[in-house]
């Protein structure tokens, strides 16, 4: 288990390590410069490079099956995210193992694990080889308007959320197609190379998803470091969940 800053979880879990960077969005990853930091400690799961152009060192695709058996040592319901520190549906991914992640998914079910991936494709075509387990939220990345075709392959997998992780929200998002989709994120890149966000387009993402009755959660402006200038979107945080989740009912409430 691995404690966490991000405020839409509580949990990350992490069977597979590293990826390449395949999109706009991917430009200042976190998790390539963390994976840095891990290789240069000495941290085990950090030590397979990958390509120079595409990832870096310590983050080479590596999977981790001794990883597998850490959420059945967790009792108490969580939510989990996971591969915070990759992406389950990277093609160097086996689908055996995706299955074996899968099956330790479903044999906890006290908790809710959210997947997020950038290859939808992928998981969309694998999406008829997988049993998928009645705790999964799958959310795919939808950071600019080339990427929104991605919520199209999102809308055929048979799980019980869908959701959007918008961020880095890199430009304007009109007309999002939210049928199907659970939950929407919404943030700001951080970093010392963050990109700018405009709050026009998170208020009409934010105006969307209530038009269309789905839940929505703003994480934050971003900046030099993620909590620079906060998360209050005209005066609140915007804390919407999915159903009863996090103490929300289900009706979910924002701040």
């Amino acid at each position: 288990m691995t404690a966490t800053a991000i405020e839409w979880t509580d949990t990350t879990w992490n069977p597979v390590t590293g990826c390449d960077r395949v999109a706009a969005g991917c430009d200042n990853c976190y998790a390539l410069a963390l994976a840095r930091r891990l290789k240069a400690m000495g941290v085990e799961k950090y030590q397979n490079d990958g390509n120079p152009i595409t990832s870096g060192p310590g983050f080479g695709v590596t999977i981790h099956p001794p990883a597998l058996t850490l959420p059945m040592k967790w009792r108490k319901p969580r939510m989990v995210f996971v591969n915070s520190m990759s992406d389950l549906f990277h093609p160097k991914v086996p689908v055996s193992f995706v299955r074996d992640v899968f099956d330790v998914i479903r044999e906890t079910p006290q908790h809710t694990y959210q997947i997020l991936t950038k290859r939808a494709r992928r998981m969309a075509r694998l999406s008829g080889r997988l049993d998928w387990p009645d705790n999964i939220w799958m959310g795919t990345s939808v950071e600019n308007v080339a990427s929104t075709s991605r919520i199209d392959d999102l809308r055929t997998v048979p799980t019980r959320v869908r959701f959007l992780s918008c961020e880095p929200l890199l430009e304007a998002l009109p007309d999002l197609d939210l049928d199907g989709i659970g939950w929407v994120i919404v943030g700001g890149e951080s970093g010392p190379r963050a990109r700018r966000i405009d709050s026009n387009w998170v208020l009409d993402i934010r105006d969307q998803s209530v038009v269309a009755g789905v839940p929505f959660f703003f994480k934050q402006w971003g900046g030099l470091t993620p909590k620079q200038h906060g998360r209050l979107l005209e005066g609140r945080t915007w804390d919407e969940y999915p159903g009863s989740h996090r103490g929300h009912p289900e009706a979910a409430q924002c701040r």
